[in-house]
C-alpha cells in the first residue's frame, strides 16, 4: 500500500521541479509550452467551481518531450483551481512507483495520479492523451517520442488541454459522488 501523502509530501511544486531537475534549454522548452497554454473562460469556471480537494502527483521527466508539453497544461488546470493541489516527482526519484505503474511495460511520463482529500488513488492517467496519439498517427514518420522542442500547434495544444481537463472533471465528479465524501461534507 502507498503511503500518498507522505510521497505527495516530498514531491515539488512546478518550478521546484524544474529548478531541481531541470536544465535551462529543458526550462526553456517547458516556458515556451507554458506560455502558449490558455483555458477557455468556461473551462476556468468549471475548474474553479470544484469542491472537492484533489491531489495530483505527476511523475515525470525534465527532459521529457510528452513532460514538456502536458506539464504546462497541468500547472494552467491547477492554478484555476483552488481545489487542486499539484506537484511533481521526477520519474528517477522514485524508482518503486514508476515500476509499479507502468504503462503498457513502459516507464512512461507524464503520469498524473489524481488522489482524493483522503489520499485515495482516484485515477492514473497519462502517457500521451488522445489527441497526441492521433497526431502522432498521422505523422508516423516522425520521431516516436517528440523532443519538446517545436511547442505543439495551438489547436493539438487546445485538444490536450480539454482531454486533461475531461479526466480533472471526471475524478471531481467521483469525489462528489462518492459515498463516504458525501457523509463527511454532509451534502
Amino acid at each position: 500500500m502507498w503511503n500518498w501523502e507522505a510521497i505527495f509530501a516530498e514531491s515539488l511544486a512546478y518550478e521546484d521541479f524544474l529548478a531541481r531537475h531541470g536544465t535551462e534549454a529543458q526550462r526553456a522548452r517547458w516556458a515556451a509550452v507554458d506560455e502558449r497554454v490558455s483555458l477557455t473562460p468556461e473551462q476556468r469556471a468549471l475548474l474553479s467551481g470544484f469542491q472537492r480537494q484533489m491531489h495530483v502527483l505527476c511523475i515525470a521527466g525534465a527532459w521529457c518531450g510528452d513532460c514538456v508539453n502536458q506539464g504546462p497544461i497541468l500547472r494552467h488546470i491547477a492554478a484555476a483551481s483552488p481545489a487542486i493541489q499539484l506537484r511533481f516527482l521526477d520519474r528517477e526519484a522514485a524508482p518503486e512507483l514508476r515500476d509499479a505503474f507502468s504503462i503498457n511495460g513502459g516507464q512512461r511520463v507524464p503520469l498524473a495520479l489524481l488522489l482524493s482529500e483522503d489520499w485515495q488513488l482516484c485515477s492514473a492517467y497519462g502517457d500521451r492523451v488522445l489527441a497526441y496519439y492521433r497526431q502522432m498517427a498521422k505523422d508516423r514518420l516522425g520521431a516516436a517520442c517528440p523532443t519538446g522542442i517545436v511547442p505543439p500547434g495551438p489547436a493539438l495544444l487546445a485538444e490536450a488541454t480539454a482531454e486533461w481537463i475531461a479526466e480533472f472533471e471526471r475524478v471531481q465528479l467521483m469525489l462528489r459522488l462518492t459515498g463516504r465524501l458525501r457523509e463527511k461534507h454532509g451534502d
